[in-house]
């Protein structure tokens, strides 16, 4: 099955994307979504964050205390290296077993770092690289975080460049500005057209 590594930057619009691939046949695995499973109650990897971190970093329910590690990790690269540890081979063992079982007409694997972690790129066929300019960029994070934007700028800086995603690209779907809903889905249809017939 053909296997898609889907990324972008924060506020680049991925999850837009994936919502319509997966309503257009695909399989979804995307490794946010598993790396919150393994942090929630009872998750996979709470017990080695509690031993790694201590016993603050997990809330009454069980759960990781996301605002205390994210306070954390986001200027300490040698804590997020040890919070990467943990989390990185769950990850990876859960996506492999996610995209074995795919049933769909192919495997979109979202990777939001994937910049960052070039790694996952020998588990796909295709880079596809959401794409959009930095002023967008910035604006949708302060939208949809409430944050200043100076704030917002940190966050975007703390991730690989635009430069850096597209260099991995087999695939750009745009999404600026400029792009409205119907023209983003009409470029997600194209995309998805093409990789019909890609399919092995």
């Amino acid at each position: 099955m053909l296997k898609i590594g889907l990324t972008g930057g924060i506020g680049s619009g991925k999850t837009q994307v994936t919502n319509q691939l997966q309503a257009l046949g695909a399989t979804i695995v995307d490794t946010d979504v598993i790396a919150h499973r393994l942090t929630h109650p009872q998750g996979a990897a709470i017990e080695a964050i509690r031993t790694q971190f201590g016993a603050e970093f997990i809330q009454a329910d069980g759960s990781m205390n996301r605002a205390l590690m994210r306070s954390v990790v986001f200027n300490q690269p040698q804590q997020r290296q040890r919070l990467e540890a943990i989390l990185h081979p769950l990850i990876r063992q859960a996506a492999q077993s996610a995209i074995i079982s795919a049933q769909g007409l192919y495997t979109v694997v979202v990777v939001p770092l994937l910049a960052e972690h070039p790694e996952w790129v020998r588990w796909v066929d295709r880079v596809c690289v959401v794409d959009c300019d930095a002023a967008t960029q910035l604006k949708r994070v302060q939208q949809r975080t409430g944050l200043s934007l100076e704030q917002a700028q940190q966050m975007v800086q703390a991730q690989a460049s635009r430069a850096q995603r597209l260099a991995l690209a087999d695939d750009i779907i745009l999404n600026d500005g400029a792009t409205d809903v119907a023209t983003l889905q009409a470029r997600v249809l194209r995309q998805h057209q093409h990789w019909l017939t890609l399919r092995p």
